[in-house]
């Protein structure tokens, strides 16, 4: 089925090209052209109610980015148990002197604006510079992807097309809010601004920090520190419970007897590295000490990833809620050591 790119513009024309173009959708996105593939995100972004105009200049030109396509279907596929790097080598690359530094002068600059989205939030702003510092370097690295373009190669490439639709017909609403095809810019698989968000929870969750009216997670560092706030505060954020401290192991002990056998929804090769959870006064009876001040109620998890000797620490369900953000333990242990660094 081939379509003219000239935008419908009576809506009963609309509304029957959409019907006819869903009957007809295929299983998977290349089965038809690119060309066509976009007339079917078209009418699905008018259907809910994209303006036209906002839909032809986020539209114009399209074709398929090959780099893009290359870029995803490099991603690892599904893991073997054979071992994971060790987290120390991350660590080191990550929680560097640049970003440590950068992030201390981050935090200073924001003081007042950090202060503001601490109250209203309970989330601690060396958390909010860390997620900062790892996602775009403090704003230095956004990303320089048209994502319109990239979004709608990834829908029509076909892999994960549910996913990368749905953020395509969100990232028009966003556009529809005022911002340019030229500010829409990020990462390859369509995550955008200082925090990094894909469009849908740009919808959801971006926070207008300076009472201007807008949420401007682009420039605005108040707007970027309220919307990561608030990322965190929706995914459970525990205020006055840091993510976890450091921990000292007796030797010989056996952590295949503190093992979990819960399998998680999400990410479970991630999860499973941790121990069950018990209280801190169940931990310092088996021996375990927390190394900073936890109180002996919470409920931790223990997690030496790097083997017996070497460190260790007790996580709390605060770290969970960084791995909401990025389901990695490297990623969420360098963002919690860079807060932790930030915050001395």
């Amino acid at each position: 089925m081939i379509f003219e790119r000239p935008m419908l513009k009576r809506l009963s024309r609309t509304m029957a090209i959409a019907a006819a173009i869903f009957a007809a959708q295929p299983a998977y996105a290349q089965d038809m052209s690119f060309d066509a593939y976009v007339q079917l995100l078209m009418a699905k972004a008018r259907a809910q109610g994209v303006s036209d105009g906002t839909i032809t200049r986020m539209t114009a030109g399209l074709e398929p980015n090959r780099r893009v396509i290359e870029l995803d279907q490099a991603q690892p596929g599904s893991p073997t148990r054979s071992g994971f790097p060790p987290v120390s080598d991350y660590i080191a690359r990550h929680v560097d002197s640049a970003r440590i530094n950068g992030g201390r002068r981050a935090y200073a600059d924001a003081r007042a604006t950090l202060g503001a989205v601490e109250r209203d939030y309970g989330v601690p702003g060396e958390i909010l510079v860390a997620i900062w510092g790892h996602e775009t370097a403090y704003g230095a690295v956004r990303g320089g992807f048209d994502l319109s373009q990239a979004l709608a190669t990834l829908a029509w490439e076909g892999r994960r097309r549910e996913l990368f639709e749905g953020e395509f017909l969100a990232l028009m609403k966003v556009a529809d809010r005022g911002y340019s095809r030229s500010e829409l810019q990020g990462s390859w698989a369509g995550a955008f601004g200082n925090p990094q968000f894909l469009p849908s929870v740009y919808l959801r969750l971006a926070s207008d920090g300076d009472g201007d009216g807008a949420a401007n997670i682009f420039t605005n560092r108040a707007d970027t520190l309220a919307s990561i706030a608030n990322y965190f505060r929706d995914a459970g954020w525990r205020t006055g419970q840091p993510w976890g401290v450091s921990a000292s192991v007796p030797r010989g002990f056996d952590t295949n007897a503190v093992s979990t056998e819960l399998v998680a929804a999400v990410c479970p090769r991630v999860h499973e590295r941790h121990s069950q959870f018990k209280t801190v006064a169940e931990w310092r009876a088996l021996g375990v000490q927390p190394l900073r001040p936890l109180g002996e109620t919470t409920m931790a998890s223990l997690f030496q990833p790097d083997g017996p000797g070497t460190p260790a620490w007790l996580l709390t369900s605060n770290y969970r809620v960084i791995l909401e953000y990025n389901c990695s333990n490297y990623y969420a242990m360098s963002v919690g050591l860079l807060a932790d660094e930030i915050s001395r």
